[in-house]
């Protein structure tokens, strides 16, 4: 028997699966040939989910804290126990604290908003991945859209800024390495180690974090010698303002700053100098420093002063908003100001410091929290405090450790949904194809069950009321039926973003922007930058245990000057001001001298956890967490 379902993975590609079951009874899962985007193939990650979902580690009972260790408690005890807790905070609503973040994707992955939304919890804004690129794009453009993905295959030279692009998105990787067989050139920026190389027909090398000013460089030798399309400054606001900001710069200070050569100053122009059109891919790494979302705008600029957006071909290219098409107006979302916020990357500390009312109980589902956030020991710390922590959960986390309660959750391939994407514009229906183990349920039937024990209970809609009010959307015209028969569909979006330059914003202009922050150096000691990057085989924190080898392995280049004083491959650590992590040290040649990597996700519970050693902080725009701004040193162990 074959079932078409996707990956609700917090991954852009969204795969369209088939899942069969062998004539041994194993489930086996492949790539939806059928699909335009999937295309028959999926990533390292989908196969590997299998092995999570048969896990000896997985949760299959709710577990209670009790003198230090965990006590297998049934359904009934603790939903009522939940709402013995949350019925003693409803006079104070804010003394309760809902945390949820993105670890899956999908319509009914919103019932715990819903839940909060109406008890009128304490929420958490803000974002631990993309906020400072996505609201880069909302100034600029007015909103988040990107030319539909396929597009790339027109342009005839593309700039990606920083895209790792086989870990990050294997099916953009595929359009490229497409658009390469048949003649378009790639020109990749990043500080290296990463493997979009293979690629890209040329590099250039970058120190971290100051994309802005190779940005700048360009579009300065750009207006030196030859004017912007006149169309440029009727459709954008205050153009000849943002040319004023731009002559207060040399170019040899601009190009000092980021450490790049002038001749590949000349490289970048000539890739957007070309009178076919050049597309531009924005990664996420170069928004996770302290002026991400201003590295974000500037490279924007650049793709319009060179005449590339709207433009068939050309776009600049990040992370769709994967809930665009969706209606989501269930939930109840709340006015911005009707009730107290914190936010995600200062997390731990907003707890900690937290007035009247202070936070008496904690809901926490979705995410990883402590090993994702900043400083992950305070956050930790912050956690346990509180007086009464649910964490909903398969495995017992770094998190899940934190919590008095943990309640099993049903996963990818147990659970129907309704699913987008932050690459394409198709909407999917996703049926569960097996049963969760145990006594794993999925979120919305415990919020469902949880809000009828409640003391006055609270209404809550059904599983399918959810999903069909979620497809009553301005870009969609289909039914929950139809769209279970189909499968998939596109949402009704043009396959030009913000063609004849028609914007978003109320006046229907571009926004250039309106500064140019410079880069502050490294603290006395401290001289490299710490870049936490992301794996191939595992999205964030959900690996198996028992790929998690110890110590960690971090990379520096072989001109590292902090090489000097210890052997290659040597066991070492890294530092910080928060404190030190062991870690296998490796060479990586290619990589800017000034940079350690570390791929993020592991456990900080068996040794791993590079968040423990980075400062919590917020991006200029957007409440991101400037991950890549923390620097550090490397010590001989």
């Amino acid at each position: 028997m074959k079932t078409v379902t996707a990956c609700t993975m917090d991954c852009p590609d969204a795969c369209s699966l088939i899942v069969s079951t062998g004539p041994d009874g194993e489930i086996r899962l492949r790539g939806n040939p059928d699909h335009p985007v999937t295309r028959g193939f999926t990533c390292k990650k989908i196969h590997r989910h299998l092995e999570r979902l048969r896990s000896p580690e997985r949760i299959v009972h709710p577990l209670l804290k009790k003198s230090g260790g965990w006590q297998e408690i049934g359904w009934d005890h603790a939903l009522d126990l939940c709402a013995e807790k949350i019925d003693e905070c409803r006079s104070a609503p804010e003394s309760i604290l809902h945390i949820q973040s993105a670890g899956a994707q999908g319509a009914l992955k919103q019932v715990p908003r819903l839940f909060f939304n109406r008890i009128g919890a304490t929420r958490v804004k803000g974002s631990l991945c993309d906020a400072a690129g996505f609201a880069a794009f909302l100034c600029d453009f007015g909103s988040r859209k990107n030319h539909d993905i396929a597009d790339l295959a027109n342009a005839s030279r593309i700039v990606n800024w920083g895209r790792d692009l086989p870990k990050s998105s294997i099916h953009m990787a595929a359009i490229v390495a497409g658009a390469r067989k048949k003649g378009t050139r790639v020109l990749t920026i990043s500080p290296g180690g990463d493997d979009s190389d293979s690629f890209s027909d040329d590099h250039i090398r970058i120190r971290p974090g100051t994309d802005r000013f190779l940005a700048a460089a360009a579009l300065c030798r750009w207006l030196e010698t030859e004017p912007a399309d006149p169309l440029i400054p009727k459709r954008s606001r205050h153009c000849h303002r943002f040319e004023a900001l731009l002559r207060r710069f040399t170019n040899a200070d601009l190009l000092s700053a980021c450490k790049v050569a002038q001749k590949d100053l000349e490289k970048l122009l000539r890739w957007y100098r070309v009178k076919t059109p050049a597309a531009t891919i924005v990664g996420t790494g170069l928004q996770r420093y302290r002026f991400g979302g201003e590295n974000v705008r500037w490279i924007n600029a650049l793709a319009m002063i060179s005449g590339n957006i709207g433009r068939i071909g050309g776009g600049s290219y990040y992370h769709l908003d994967s809930y665009a098409h969706l209606n989501l107006d269930w939930t109840e979302k709340p006015a911005p100001k009707s009730r107290r916020t914190f936010a995600e990357p200062t997390l731990g500390r907003q707890i900690q410091e937290a007035g009247d009312p202070p936070i008496r109980m904690a809901w926490v589902n979705g995410c990883n929290i402590v090993n994702q956030a900043p400083d992950s020991k305070r956050t930790a710390r912050a956690l346990k405090r509180i007086p009464f922590t649910v964490v909903v959960d398969a495995f017992l986390t770094d998190t899940a450790d934190c919590a008095d309660l943990v309640l099993p959750s049903a996963l990818m391939l147990e659970q129907e949904d309704v699913v987008g994407s932050f690459l394409h514009d198709y909407v999917q229906y996703v049926p569960a194809v097996m049963n969760p183990p145990g006594k794993a349920r999925t979120d919305d039937r415990i919020m469902i069950e949880l809000a009828g024990r409640l003391s006055p209970a609270l209404e809550m809609p059904t599983r399918q009321d959810c999903l069909a009010r979620s497809l009553l959307s301005t870009t969609l015209s289909v039914s929950l039926d139809e769209l279970k028969k189909k499968g998939a569909v596109r949402a009704d979006t043009p396959e030009i973003a913000y063609e004849g330059l028609c914007f978003d914003h109320p006046d229907g202009k571009y926004r250039f922007p309106p500064a140019l922050h410079p880069e502050p150096g490294p603290p006395e000691g401290y001289p490299l930058r710490l870049l936490s990057l992301i794996r191939k085989e595992a999205v964030h924190s959900q690996m198996l245990v028992e790929d998690q080898s110890m110590p960690p392995t971090a990379w520096v280049a072989p001109d590292c000057p902090e090489l000097e004083r210890m052997e290659p491959n040597a066991e070492a650590f890294i530092v910080s001001p928060l404190g030190r992590l062991s870690v296998r040290l490796q060479t990586l040649p290619g990589l800017h001298p000034e940079a350690v990597i570390y791929r993020r996700g592991d456990w900080m519970k068996l040794g791993g956890g590079i968040n423990r050693l980075i400062e919590d902080g917020i991006t200029d725009i957007g409440r991101g967490a400037p991950f890549y701004d923390q620097y550090v040193r490397i010590e001989r162990r």
